[in-house]
């Protein structure tokens, strides 16, 4: 069973709900995987995606695959800094984290995305070998 094909509000609206999510999901007890899972996706991914997927004209195949090479790093990155931030004002809990960073979410959804190279060239287009000189 194929799985149906988002709208770009659509995937926008579930970006920036993943992250209210993950923060409701701390009331659960702790070490449930009901708990620890949607945390755990919605840190590692979603800030990255939220910055790179809203792209106007949508993604060519060549920008799908440096979308999930970078929604990563770049989520991780996003983390680290909240983290840092946030224990440097002394007032780290995880609720604060996860408040912060869903709110970056719920913005950033809001926002255009940011422009991948793939998306501005013809990814995976061979160039036309007639204008090359020997």
């Amino acid at each position: 069973m194929a799985l149906p094909r988002l709208s770009p509000v659509q995937r926008r609206a579930a970006l920036a709900a993943s992250g209210w999510v993950a923060l409701a999901a701390t009331a659960l007890p702790g070490g449930s995987p009901l708990r620890w899972i949607p945390v755990l996706a919605f840190v590692g991914l979603a800030p990255g995606f939220a910055l790179l997927t809203p792209q106007p004209a949508g993604l060519r195949p060549g920008a799908r695959l440096e979308l999930f090479a970078l929604a990563a790093p770049v989520s991780l990155s996003l983390a680290t800094l909240t983290a840092t931030g946030l224990f440097l004002a002394d007032a780290f809990s995880v609720a604060a984290f996860l408040g912060v960073l869903a709110a970056f979410v719920t913005v950033a959804a809001l926002l255009p995305g940011v422009p991948l190279p793939a998306v501005t060239r013809d990814a995976g287009v061979p160039e036309d070998r007639a204008s090359v000189g020997p």
